[in-house]
């Protein structure tokens, strides 16, 4: 009821103000019509109310929310692990192998000579043998065991056991002296894998980083729209209340029906800069929830948004040089790209090993039982075990195994061609460095910039909002025009939205300029040293 007075007092002040000169009456039947036309005209026109539930929302929230469910950051996760089981896969080559046969031959002779024992010889085989394999990781080395066992029963007349128990244990010991004894690819594959794994956890961090400056700028984006949505929709109240003013001025007399429609195509063009502002503000919503929600599933991406946290304007000190010393320390893609650098430097490790000669030195050392029935006596396996573990029969190898290429070696060409893309790595790192610097230069630039915008902002908007209240004023005594009164109002309008982006712009530049100085919004490309060419492969991300 207050309102309602209020806003009658003045429509009824309003309309002693706008009394033709000339003095004619007008009915108190005819103001009382006028009155309640403009108390029914005069706010803005409703709204389709949204039916979604509104949930208030904090930036801290919005970012814990982006840690906890983000997808991209969720994705990234995973990748370290990925790493883990390419490791495992890889340490594999070093767990032992065990292998085993087991045979039964059977076989008549042919009485091709009088040493096979007789005109029809029979020999029954059986075998059973165990071997184990393993590469060690140390030097390249590798390691082999045997366990043979055969029975044999013979029609053979020369046979001193008959049947006969064989066993013989082998040990054979495999060292590279020169390539592979320093690295190899399993080494160097191994090495490169843990570096990545390194570089997935720095891209995950990149991730982070990158996303809650997405998270704020959008939160920031978001409370923009809210703000000019605002502005449109206020700045609509006061072309319609000037429609209105002017049809009860048309009604007294003192105002041509002209001016009527120039304010209503005004106003109309105003409603629709506040549908436009309203579809903003609904993008704004879906750019942020993409960011801070897990899926459609999630509560808040069916609810409405409503920022509680708005930019401000407060002092904010830039040190640019101890900002881009900063990024080059601590920037994210700058850590990969020396990492892919690490990663490059075992490659040629592997590369300059391989152009050497293969010099191996094999050993070999053997024990050997047997067992079995002759003329005098019977033994059995177990005691061809025991003639095993005594020594008795021992067989030992010592040999040296080289090999070298005569001529240029495919691990020749290999080097080369690493050599050039090492070089290449080392320019774009450099090149790296100057890009982390300029954008974080560019970034500062524009967040002292965006002060200096903020604060002229502001100032225009001052000065319209007291030119719309002068020209408000001097049209009320017949001073001014509706064409100056309308130029006005959107001036004003148009600074209110300018100091809000300007201000949006100065918040959003300093979340950049912060989020420039440890993660890029894009990753470097380094070229990664190959080592196909000499047997291995360089597993890089």
């Amino acid at each position: 009821m207050i309102n309602v007075c209020k806003r009658g007092c003045a429509v009824a002040a309003f309309l002693m103000s706008a009394l033709p000169v000339s003095g004619q009456p007008v009915t108190d039947a005819r103001v009382n019509e006028l009155m309640q036309a403009a108390m029914a005209q005069n706010a803005v026109s409703a709204q389709p109310a949204d039916e979604r539930p509104s949930v208030d929302l904090r930036l801290d929230e919005a970012v814990a929310r982006a840690l906890e469910r983000n997808l991209d950051i969720q994705v990234e996760r995973l990748n370290p692990q990925t790493f883990d089981f390419a490791q495992a896969l890889q340490r594999a080559a070093y767990v032992p192998t065990v292998s085993s046969t087991i045979g039964q031959n059977n076989a008549v002779l042919l009485p091709t000579s009088q040493l096979i024992g007789g005109t029809r010889v029979q020999n029954d085989v059986t075998t059973a043998n165990v071997a184990a394999s393993q590469a060690l990781p140390w030097y390249g080395s590798s390691l082999n065991l045997a366990w043979n066992n055969r029975k044999q029963d013979s029609t053979s007349t020369f046979n001193t056991f008959n049947p006969q128990y064989n066993t013989t244990l082998t040990a054979t010991v495999t060292q590279p002296l020169l390539r592979g004894f320093k690295i190899d690819g399993t080494r160097q594959q191994l090495l490169v894998t843990q570096i990545n794994r390194d570089v997935s956890e720095l891209q995950l961090q990149a991730t982070i980083t990158t996303t809650l400056a997405q998270v704020r700028n959008a939160y920031y984006d978001l409370t923009y729209t809210v703000a000019a949505a605002r502005v449109a929709r206020q700045s609509l109240t006061l072309a319609e209340k000037l429609v209105e003013d002017n049809k009860i001025r048309v009604e007294v007399g003192t105002l041509a029906p002209i001016d009527v429609v120039q304010a209503e195509a005004e106003a109309a063009t105003r409603r629709q800069t506040l549908v436009q502002a309203e579809s903003n503000h609904r993008t704004a919503e879906l750019a942020l929830k993409r960011l801070i929600v897990g899926g459609t599933d999630d509560a808040l991406w069916a609810s409405a948004l409503n920022p509680v946290d708005l930019p401000v304007f407060a002092p904010y000190s830039v040190d640019l040089l101890g900002a881009v010393r900063k990024a080059l320390d601590e920037r994210y893609d700058l850590k990969q790209a020396r990492k892919t650098l690490e990663s490059n430097d075992i490659a040629m490790r592997l590369l300059r090993n391989q152009r050497l000669p293969s010099l191996d030195l094999v050993g070999t050392y053997t024990l050997q039982g047997i067992a079995g029935t002759t003329r005098t006596e019977t033994t059995t396996f177990p005691d061809a075990l025991s003639a095993l573990g005594k020594r008795d029969y021992p067989t030992w190898n010592l040999q040296v195994q080289v090999s070298y290429p005569i001529g240029t070696s495919a691990a020749d060409a290999a080097l080369g061609r690493a050599k050039v893309q090492s070089a290449q790595a080392v320019a774009q790192i450099r090149s790296v460095e100057l890009q982390i610097a300029t954008e974080v230069t560019n970034l500062a630039l524009q967040v002292q910039s965006n002060v200096k915008r903020v604060e002229a902002t502001r100032a225009a908007r001052e000065l319209a909002q007291r030119r719309l209240e002068a020209e408000q004023s001097k049209f009320e005594v017949g001073m001014s025009t509706n064409f100056f009164v309308v130029q006005a109002q959107r001036d004003l309008a148009d600074a209110q939205n300018t100091e809000l982006r300007a201000l949006l712009d100065y918040t959003k530049s300093i979340v950049d300029f912060e989020r420039a100085q440890q993660a890029g919004v894009s990753r470097s490309t380094i070229t990664t040293v190959t080592t196909a060419g000499a047997g291995g492969a360089t597993v890089t991300r």
